[in-house]
């Protein structure tokens, strides 16, 4: 950016871009990443503080029997299949000029919903259209479906999470309005059509984006009672150990972090020159970028799956659980990432969105009176606050990564080797957030 004046990016659709972090706020943070590292394995509690059973402070009982109430779940249901016709409306007939189907899928339903679910919890089981389409299925005596493999896991969540990352950041033509539709038709069929075979369990395993609002929802300070069922607010520190441990969580939460990381590589003018020099057709371009894409995810499933089996004093088969034991205090890494590279776009791009559904079909309506609102780039015009801002996530994400990972250790790994069995863990995150700084820098 110069001058004031708004870059735009080709990123799946326009918005503003983010500069690249001064070269010493990266290492201001990489010092506090390390120095924190180093004193919570030093000096912190030498014993497990951490408990998904442990109880918060209950919310009023209203605020439970509201948000439970038939009523409340067919409103929010509904206000869901609604938005999604009234976006479906767009994209069918719509033009492609201001069409807010992109903001819808790479703003709202991907870093919005981040952000709604690490609010209030995992608001896509409530809204999600595929679900509540579902539901009329079954209330219209549809069969309950032959149950869901438990040998599955969140494999084909994770398989859904990197056909999303793939069209946005490896494809010919992520913008594309075709390619947007097809990917949500397909989305639509398998989700239904899992839903339907296997029952209702295949959204809580396999549906892509219910399963990345659960995965967020996790390090929310709300959620409830595992014994009362009582909605409550308490420590996100207690509440990330209940992430379901199942076969693919590794992989699962590599891919949104690795995908993010390499959202970050690809900006580089370095990898922008390579593939220009090394591609002569936009398919092989799309190879390469694949291949990017795939070396980025496999580096973090590998140096995790390394770093928390290298302990000593634990049996093998204690050994191969430590990987999906200790995913979750990949959580707060991924999120803090997550916000460090797209808060300003959630934030700028989504109110563009916001505009272009106030008009969905460019006939110039002006619904609640947003058509002739202008965007407010709050963020990319002040750079100094939005590097600090990125520093602070990618740094706080780690720094509540190493916390749970550490608690988490001492109760896993036997007495003499709570200290050492952990240190590789803690070299890998800071790895993480050395290579995630630099990359933000160098962007």
């Amino acid at each position: 950016m110069t001058d004031g004046s708004v870059v735009v990016l080709a990123h799946g659709l326009g918005g503003s871009s983010d500069l690249p972090i001064p070269y010493t706020y990266a290492l201001i943070g990489a010092a506090w990443a390390l120095t924190f590292t180093f004193a919570v394995v030093a000096f912190a509690w030498r014993r497990p503080r951490f408990d998904p059973d442990k109880a918060g402070r209950a919310l009023p009982p209203w605020v439970t029997t509201v948000v439970d109430a038939p009523a409340t779940r067919w409103v929010l249901a509904g206000a869901g299949l609604l938005f999604a016709a009234w976006v479906a409306m767009a994209a069918l007939f719509g033009t492609s000029d201001g069409n807010p189907l992109p903001g819808v899928f790479y703003v709202l339903m991907w870093v919005g919903l981040v952000a709604a679910s690490l609010a209030i919890g995992p608001i896509w089981r409530a809204v999600s259209p595929v679900r509540t389409a579902y539901r009329l299925l079954r209330l219209a005596r549809l069969p309950a479906g032959r149950g869901y493999p438990r040998s599955l896991g969140y494999w084909p969540a994770a398989f859904g999470l990197f056909a999303f990352v793939w069209l946005e950041l490896a494809s010919p033509d992520p913008g594309s309005l075709g390619a947007i539709k097809l990917w949500l038709w397909v989305y639509i069929v398998v989700t239904l059509t899992g839903a339907i075979v296997c029952g209702v369990k295949w959204f809580g395993r396999a549906d892509p984006f219910e399963v990345y609002s659960v995965v967020a929802s996790r390090f929310s300070p709300l959620r409830r009672n595992p014994h009362s069922g009582r909605i409550e607010i308490g420590n996100p520190f207690d509440h990330l150990p209940s992430l379901p441990i199942r076969p693919g969580t590794v992989t699962l939460l590599a891919v949104l972090l690795g995908s993010t990381a390499f959202d970050s590589f690809s900006a580089m003018p370095g990898w922008r020159n390579f593939v220009d020099r090394q591609t002569e057709s936009a398919t092989a371009a799309t190879m390469l970028r694949t291949a990017g894409l795939g070396v980025f995810i496999a580096v973090v499933v590998v140096t995790f799956w390394f770093a928390a089996r290298a302990t000593g004093g634990v049996d093998g088969r204690t050994r191969r659980e430590l990987p999906g034991v200790m995913a979750h205090s990949l959580i707060p890494i991924v999120l803090g990432y997550m916000f460090a590279h797209y808060l300003s776009y959630l934030i700028e791009r989504g109110q563009q969105t916001v505009i272009d559904l106030a008009d969905p079909l460019g006939r110039g309506w002006n619904l609640l009176g947003l058509g002739n609102v202008e965007v407010n780039y709050v963020l990319s015009l002040h750079p100094s606050v939005l590097a600090t801002i990125k520093v602070c996530c990618v740094v706080g994400g780690h720094v509540a990564g190493v916390v749970a990972a550490h608690d988490r250790a001492l109760k896993v790994l036997p007495t003499g080797y709570q200290l050492t069995g952990q240190l590789a863990m803690m070299l890998v995150m800071v790895g993480y957030t050395f290579t995630g700084l630099y990359l933000l820098f160098g962007g």
